[in-house]
């Protein structure tokens, strides 16, 4: 990995679409298991993690308001979590309110792009990106390896950093 990696995506010289859309209701964002099928709860909460990230930075607006935590494990939406805690691999009838007609064009792409890219890498490789890029590492300074924390990954950490890439 390096941070070269986002010449590899495919809206990485594309202009801000000007359809603004308004944030998705957390539930309804499971979309990822419609697409791609059963997965651990690491690769949805990465896969959520960077539809956030990529929708700040084409839409220049959240996805949703929910905030994302630097777990020692890596990022992870608290509500999300809850929603799924116990489980190791969910699919779309873990999520059975999910309702992704709900989202909008834009967020829809932005989506799309998320999972074409980062839907077919293995959860530790989502992962060890994560634990490698600024955004994660700059909420847990202070924080030990493994250690428990609950530090908000802001938005705006969110949008300098892959914005810059």
């Amino acid at each position: 990995y390096s941070a070269a990696h986002a010449s590899q995506l495919p809206w990485g010289s594309r202009i801000r679409q000007t359809l603004m859309a308004s944030p998705a209701e957390l539930g309804d964002l499971p979309w990822e298991l419609e697409k791609l099928g059963p997965m651990s709860t690491v690769k949805l909460q990465k896969l959520v993690y960077y539809a956030q990230a990529w929708s700040l930075v084409r839409e220049e607006d959240v996805l949703f308001n929910e905030e994302i935590e630097a777990w020692a494990n890596g990022p992870v939406i608290p509500q999300l979590f809850h929603a799924h805690k116990g489980c190791y691999r969910v699919n779309a009838g873990s999520f059975p309110e999910a309702d992704s007609s709900n989202l909008k064009k834009a967020q829809r792409k932005t989506v799309d792009l998320v999972t074409g890219f980062y839907g077919i890498k293995e959860p530790q490789w989502l992962s060890d990106l994560t634990h490698a890029e600024d955004p994660w590492k700059e909420a847990r300074k202070g924080l030990n390896e493994g250690e428990r924390g609950h530090n908000v990954i802001t938005k705006e950490s969110l949008l300098n950093y892959y914005s810059s890439i």
